[in-house]
């Protein structure tokens, strides 16, 4: 399965929640207690682990907030271990 880390810039998101819908794994929150520049809550991944790099998150931000960087396990040491 493939495994990926969402990045969010805080301060390009301007708090609409749509990624936090949008994730199928449901570890995308908006911040309680910190807000960014604009004043506003921001995405938060809570749990990166879960992330499956689906790229639903980063398809639906209409700021562009988003993006995945994919984790991959290296072929060479797996397949020697």
């Amino acid at each position: 399965m493939s495994r990926g880390r969402p990045v969010i810039d805080r301060e390009r998101c301007k708090g609409c929640a749509l990624c936090v819908g949008a994730c199928p794994e449901k570890i995308l929150a908006m911040s309680r207690d910190t807000f960014n520049r604009q004043g506003v809550p921001f995405a938060e991944c809570f749990e990166e682990s879960r992330c499956t790099a689906c790229m639903s998150c980063a398809i639906v931000c209409p700021d562009m907030a988003i993006r995945i960087v994919r984790i991959t396990a290296p072929a060479a040491a797996s397949a020697a271990g």
